[in-house]
């Protein structure tokens, strides 16, 4: 059985479920809503370094990502901060983990990555927005063309 066939959809799946979790923490976070941030039923203060900032970028790229708009740019800001998370925040009380509590700022970090890498699948608003782009340049170079002539 060929599973190749299956790459898209599944990544497409991938990064919306990827997206959505991400964009949840920072609406929990921001807005004190689902729980509220890490189960407080707070919000951060706003503007506050750096939970505030992670959390905009959580709501945001989360967002961006489930959408599959601007997926690449959103992917790599997401996985940076969930890197800075984990060496600044977890990886200072224990090196592994599963010892400084990091799994989820670390398994964040590489799903991140991978859909910076991999790109975002089917189902994505940047295949609406590149191929426009596409069309309004083609069209641009052949009017300029024309008027060469």
């Amino acid at each position: 059985m060929n599973l190749d066939r299956f790459r898209e959809p599944v990544l497409a799946l991938f990064r919306i479920v990827v997206g959505f979790m991400f964009f949840c923490h920072g609406l929990a976070s921001l807005f004190g809503v689902l729980g509220g941030n890490q189960g407080s039923g707070q919000a951060v203060d706003f503007a506050s370094w750096p939970g505030w900032w992670a959390a905009l970028i959580q709501f945001v790229c989360g967002a961006l990502v489930l959408l599959g708009l601007f997926t690449r740019g959103s992917a790599v800001l997401a996985s940076g901060s969930m890197a800075y998370a984990y060496f600044v925040v977890h990886q200072p009380s224990a090196l592994l983990p599963l010892n400084n509590h990091g799994e989820l700022a670390a398994m964040y970090s590489w799903a991140f990555l991978l859909i910076a890498v991999l790109g975002p699948g089917a189902w994505a608003l940047d295949q609406f927005v590149l191929h426009r782009g596409g069309a309004r340049q083609r069209k641009l170079a052949t009017a300029d063309a024309s008027s060469t002539r």
